[in-house]
């Protein structure tokens, strides 16, 4: 009976080394990769100014951005990002379509673009985005799973490249481990505003999460001039405190999901380990039992 028992144990051992081996190899690779299923709408608030004459007062804006399935595939998940920039008058929507005198409205626009699922870097086939879209550079809308402490290739839209985002250092927002980046762009040539030459200066914060790469915080000042040098925006803005609270959410639970997959192997390779000592075990102790008794009376 020992010995039947210790060769189903070590049956199962081998069964459960080889699930260990393939969760190791195979597991990762599959859920470690952005969803086709995103539908996030990010909220920005702040304070804009025009200049010289010093008009402005109370901004906001909203990101809404969907992936879209269908383009998608196992490698590449292709995004659809609306944005709209508002002044924060009362009772204003999120966005309107009136583009007349005192509207609301400063600029609302449309971008579709296409990253690799596992490095978060833009990519640029025909097949995914079309023949319309803006050729996109670098990281665009999150940094890749587990990112490193360094500088990455960043999606600045102004500009039509991408910029250094620098490693800046780590933070902790409601109990979540980030990485701080800092980009940092200065005077650099741009069309300002349509048809508007001039120049471009940003100084932005990111905060990373540290498992999933999502963006949690963001926090940007912003300044563009004439190519005369006059000064004609000045502008401060970040995402709501309501819009990081749910970023450190999603980021939790998502994180706690992804520990519990690479926690897997490990668990199955200890369970493998016992079961391999246990059926060991009772053969050795069956064979004992079953040897003739060598004793002289």
């Amino acid at each position: 009976m020992r010995k039947t028992v210790g060769f189903v144990l070590l049956g199962l051992a081998g069964f459960l080394v080889t699930a260990a081996v393939l969760a190791m190899v195979y597991v990762p690779g599959a859920v470690e990769k952005t969803p086709l299923d995103i539908d996030s709408l990010t909220r920005l608030s702040g304070t804009a100014s025009t200049l010289p004459v010093g008009e402005g007062g109370p901004i906001k804006a909203i990101s809404h951005t969907v992936a879209d399935g269908q383009a998608s595939d196992d490698d590449v998940v292709v995004f659809d990002t609306f944005s709209c920039l508002m002044r924060d008058e009362p009772g204003s929507p999120d966005c309107t379509e009136d583009e007349g005198e005192g509207s609301p409205l400063v600029t609302a626009g449309t971008d579709r673009f296409a990253t690799d699922r596992r490095t978060a870097l833009a990519v640029n086939e025909v097949t995914y985005v079309g023949t319309a879209s803006e050729p996109h550079e670098g990281l665009v809308n999150k940094w890749p799973f587990y990112p490193e402490q360094e500088t990455y290739p960043y999606w600045d839209g102004l500009l039509g490249r991408s910029v250094d985002a620098v490693f800046a250092g780590e933070d902790v927002i409601d109990g979540l481990d980030t990485y701080k980046y800092q980009v940092t762009i200065t005077d650099e040539p741009a069309e300002i505003s349509s048809g508007i030459s001039g120049t471009y200066s940003s100084d932005k914060t990111l905060w990373i999460d540290q498992v999933t790469g999502t963006i949690i915080d963001q926090k940007e000042e912003q300044s563009r001039a004439l190519d005369d040098g006059t000064a004609v925006l000045a502008l401060q803005i970040g995402f709501t405190p309501e819009t990081v609270s749910a970023n450190v959410e999603d980021a939790k639970a998502n994180g706690s999901q992804l520990s519990l997959v690479n926690s897997a192997p490990w668990v199955l390779g200890l369970l493998g380990l016992l079961a391999l000592a246990g059926g060991a075990f009772l053969i050795l102790a069956g064979r004992s039992e079953s040897e003739p008794s060598t004793e002289q009376y």
